[in-house]
C-alpha cells in the first residue's frame, strides 16, 4: 500500500476506514460464525480455571473460614471476609490456570484430563498465562488492604501455589505439598484478624488441615493411578500402594485428632465437637466408597470431603454463636 503523500490524503484516508467500520459494527456485529466461537471461549476459559467445579473453591475455603471464626471468637470483620473469600475464588482459578500449563504435556495422556481446554488445543499457553496473570495481580489488589504481616504470608503462599504444578514432578509426596499450599489462608487469616498469630492454635489447625489435604488429594489420585503410573507422575497413591486404604485411615484419625485438640485449646463447646462427630461419619463414608478402588468411587469419596469441612465449620460457627 502507497504512503499517503499529505495530511488531507492521510485525513480522508481515515474517515474512510472509520465509515467502514461504523458500517460493519452497524449492520454486521456478529457473523454467525463469530459467536459460537466467542461463546466457545468463554466456556473453555470456565473450563480451565473449573468455575464450572467449585468443590476446589470450598476445599481451600473451609480452612481459612475455620481460622477466621476462631480468631475472631465468632465475629469476623465483614471486609475480612468478603476479601478471603474473594481472594480463594481467584487464586484457586489462577491455580488451576498455571497448573493446567505445568500439565500441558501429561494432561493429554490422562483419561480424565484429555479433554481439557489446554491439552485439547482449545486455549493456547498465551491465553492461560495471561489469565492466570490477570487473576493473581486482581487478587494482588485485596491482599495490598491487609496488614504488612499478613501481605508477608500472602507472598509466602503465592509462591507455593504457583510453584505446586511443577515442584510436584519431582516429590513423591506432592499431596503434603499441595497441603502447604491449600492451609496458608489460615496463618493468613489469624494474622489479617488479630495483626499477630497464636503460633500454637494457628499451627496446629494448620497442621490438622495439611492431614486432611493429604487425605483427599490421595484419594483424587487413586483416580488417574493407573494413567500416573504409564507416564511417570508421581502421587501418593502410587507410594502407598496396596496399603493406601490403611494409610488413609490413619490420617483421617490423626486429623480428627487435631481438631479435637484445637477444640480442647480453644475451650469450644459441645456444638464444635458435634461438628467434628459429624465430619468423622463423613470420614467413614468415604473409606467405605474407596473399598475398591473403583476410579468413580474414588472421585465421589474426594467429593465427599467438601461436606467434612462444612461440618468442621458449622462446629466452630454455632460454638461461637450458641456456645460461649
Amino acid at each position: 500500500m502507497a504512503l499517503p503523500r499529505s495530511g488531507v490524503e492521510l485525513g480522508e484516508r481515515i474517515a474512510e476506514r472509520w465509515r467502514w467500520f461504523a458500517y460493519r459494527v452497524r449492520f454486521h456485529p456478529w457473523t454467525t460464525n463469530e459467536l459460537p466461537r466467542l461463546l466457545g471461549t468463554v466456556h473453555d476459559y470456565v473450563q480451565l480455571t473449573r468455575l464450572d467445579r467449585p468443590v476446589g473453591i470450598w476445599l481451600l475455603m473451609w480452612p481459612t473460614l475455620w481460622a477466621l471464626w476462631i480468631a475472631s471468637h465468632g465475629r469476623p470483620d465483614p471486609k475480612l471476609f468478603l476479601i478471603f473469600v474473594a481472594g480463594t475464588v481467584l487464586m484457586r482459578s489462577a491455580g488451576c490456570a498455571v497448573n493446567d500449563y505445568a500439565d500441558r504435556s501429561f494432561d493429554p495422556r490422562v483419561e480424565r484430563t484429555k479433554d481439557r481446554p489446554l491439552a485439547a488445543g482449545r486455549i493456547s499457553t498465551v491465553e492461560a498465562l495471561l489469565l492466570f496473570a490477570g487473576l493473581s495481580l486482581t487478587a494482588l489488589t485485596l491482599v495490598l488492604q491487609l496488614n504488612r504481616l499478613t501481605l508477608l504470608f500472602a507472598v509466602v503462599g503465592g509462591a507455593l501455589a504457583v510453584s505446586y504444578p511443577f515442584i510436584k514432578r519431582f516429590l513423591s509426596v506432592p499431596q503434603l505439598y499441595l497441603g502447604l499450599a491449600f492451609g496458608w489462608g489460615i496463618p493468613m487469616a489469624f494474622t489479617a484478624q488479630l495483626d499477630r498469630f497464636p503460633p500454637r492454635v494457628t499451627w496446629l489447625l494448620f497442621l490438622a488441615n495439611l492431614l486432611w489435604v493429604t487425605v483427599y488429594d490421595t484419594i483424587y489420585a487413586m483416580v488417574d493411578r493407573n494413567d500416573d503410573i504409564k507416564i511417570g507422575v508421581r502421587s501418593t497413591a502410587i507410594l502407598f500402594g496396596d496399603s493406601d486404604r490403611h494409610i488413609i485411615a490413619v490420617l483421617q484419625a490423626l486429623t480428627i485428632f487435631s481438631l479435637y485438640l484445637v477444640g480442647g485449646m480453644m475451650r469450644m463447646s459441645p456444638w464444635y465437637y458435634a461438628g467434628l462427630a459429624a465430619g468423622g461419619i463423613f470420614f467413614l463414608y468415604e473409606l467405605w466408597l474407596i473399598r475398591d478402588r473403583n476410579r468413580d468411587a474414588c472421585f465421589q469419596a474426594f467429593l465427599n470431603n467438601h461436606y467434612f469441612g462444612l461440618c468442621i465449620f458449622l462446629g466452630v460457627a454455632l460454638n461461637y454463636q450458641f456456645g460461649n
